[in-house]
């Protein structure tokens, strides 16, 4: 979190930095031309900060090093980045707050805090970049703690070791995206990872939630690039060796990834990486339908390419992000390989080829390495803007928000048909529902929805529930997941106990007593 010094300002109600938030007044036209509202009752501003009340510290955390009770500090750590965090933010309704933060600069300090509380009966909340969108960070801690401890690992950022031989590199956890690409670029590397929240979110962060990436193919996932996990419990240290690969047993890593921060808080990982990308190539393709994009897509994802970008855009979600008119639905396809002496154009023909093959049209043929069409450049950047583009609707009366999950090809279409009539029906005309695949595997896709409708202003958290259990009702019916990529946290716990098999909740718990016997660890999120 800034503070003092050169480092920009964090947005404190909403997304991002505060001098990259957008101007409400410059998007009420396009938004009541897209979709024919927005603005109708002026832009509303957010709450004063000097106006938020927070309760007083239940925790004395005086003897905690690099611990602190700055009503900015605690009000940064309360709210992660959903929807219904940015609008409580916004309107200053704070129903939870963390006690106290502590800034552990090394991992004999955050022993220190995990003694302390348990010495303490205090629930302790990992946060890393705090991006979460699924209420992982939040602060509802049962009643029977005492106080709530925010443990931030942004002082722990460093890149420690370089094994250039192995092309692996052990980074501490804290570090966000672009401090951990700027250490790697000095050696001519990258993790080659790259989720929307990048610019905030934390290597710790990302392997606690398996974060996706931006690639759409192969490597999709932050598992696929840990190489060894190290995580600090209660009741002591859990480090695994470096290895390409094991047989031997459950996985210690496994466990780590998508613990959320439950069996231990992540300090360090070995994670694997790789020259910079040598050649790019990508083109825009439109299709009559997203249904036949949909059938495009998966004969890519069929054919043994593996390209790093397959976003197919339905004929709204290519409107709303200036990729097209409307009429078509849009994919973005793209390759990159890191070898000098591996060209990728051979590989954009062939990808274009099967789009053609399924009533794709495209502009030209490729250019060659490093090219990109005009939709391509436009959608990265639309990408990119969104979450700060969601904040300023907010202030508009407008209701923008996502969700994501992953289903196989052969019940995509009775599923989508399912889902986005299921939102349609809990919000009522008018609403808008988009849809874009982020990731493409060969037995299916991750379809990733955006929802616009106008806010109930002053209601905007009940309408949203609305939505949402309409939503992930309509997922779980369908066999689909509850989350591709966004974690479970607090929001998704209702959906994501009825998704794991019963037998597997008994396990999960019988490895929390093991390691959290207090259940201090971000209690509330996977267990109870």
């Amino acid at each position: 979190m800034t503070r003092t010094g050169t480092r920009r300002e964090r947005n404190w109600w909403g997304w991002g930095f505060a001098d990259a938030r957008i101007d409400p007044d410059a998007i009420v036209g396009h938004a009541r031309a897209t979709f024919g509202f927005g603005g109708a009752d002026g832009v509303e501003d957010p709450v004063a900060l000097a106006d938020i009340a927070l309760p007083a510290p239940r925790l004395d955390v005086s003897a905690i090093k690099n611990a602190s009770v700055d009503h900015l500090d605690r009000l940064h750590h309360s709210f992660g980045k959903s929807y219904l965090d940015t609008i409580r933010a916004f309107r200053g309704t704070v129903d939870h707050a963390v006690d106290a933060v502590a800034h552990p600069a090394d991992e004999r300090e955050l022993e220190a805090v995990l003694e302390w509380a348990g010495a303490h009966n205090a629930a302790v909340i990992p946060f890393g970049g705090g991006t979460s969108v699924v209420g992982g960070v939040q602060p509802r801690v049962p009643d029977r703690f005492d106080g709530t401890l925010s443990v931030d690992l942004s002082r722990m950022s460093r890149l420690l070791e370089l094994d250039e031989h192995s092309r692996s590199a052990l980074i501490q956890a804290g570090a966000c995206g672009p401090v951990l690409e700027d250490q790697l670029r000095a050696h001519g590397l990258t993790l080659r990872f790259f989720p929307q929240s990048f610019e905030l979110s934390t290597l710790g962060g990302w392997i606690a939630t398996r974060a996706g990436g931006h690639f759409a193919t192969a490597r999709t996932h932050i598992d696929d690039l840990v190489e060894s996990v190290r995580a600090i419990t209660p009741v002591g240290a859990w480090e695994s060796r470096r290895l390409p690969g094991s047989g031997a047993g459950v996985s210690p890593d496994r466990m780590l990834l998508g613990s959320e921060g439950t069996l231990g808080i992540i300090t360090q990982a070995w994670m694997r990486v790789q020259p910079r990308p040598a050649h790019r190539a990508s083109e825009a393709v439109r299709f009559s339908s997203f249904a036949a994009g949909a059938e495009a897509v998966r004969a890519i994802a069929q054919s043994g390419l593996t390209p790093a970008n397959l976003r197919l855009l339905d004929e709204l979600e290519a409107l709303q992000t200036g990729a097209g008119d409307g009429t078509h639905a849009v994919l973005v396809l793209g390759f990159e390989s890191t070898a000098v002496e591996v060209e990728v154009d051979d590989d954009l023909r062939r990808g274009l080829s099967l789009c053609r093959a399924h009533g794709g049209v495209y502009e030209q043929a490729p250019r060659g390495a490093g090219s990109s069409g005009g939709a391509v450049d436009t959608w990265r950047d639309a990408f990119l803007a969104m979450p700060y583009l969601r904040d300023a609707m907010l202030r508009c009366g407008v209701l923008s928000d996502t969700f994501e999950t992953a289903i196989t090809w052969e019940r995509f279409p009775a599923f989508h048909e399912a889902v986005t009539g299921a939102v349609r029906a809990a919000l009522g005309e008018p609403c808008r529902v988009s849809c874009r695949f982020t990731h493409v595997y060969p037995d299916g896709p991750a379809p990733y929805y955006t929802v616009i409708a106008p806010a109930r202003r002053g209601d905007e958290v009940a309408q949203w529930w609305e939505m949402k259990r309409a939503a992930s009702d309509a997922i779980t019916a369908a066999g689909a997941t509850i989350t591709h990529h966004h974690a479970v946290g607090r929001d998704h716990r209702p959906w994501y106990d009825v998704q794991r098999p019963d037998v597997f909740a008994s396990a999960l718990a019988g490895a929390k007593a093991a390691v959290d016997p207090r259940g201090l660890l971000n209690p509330g999120v996977l267990l109870d």
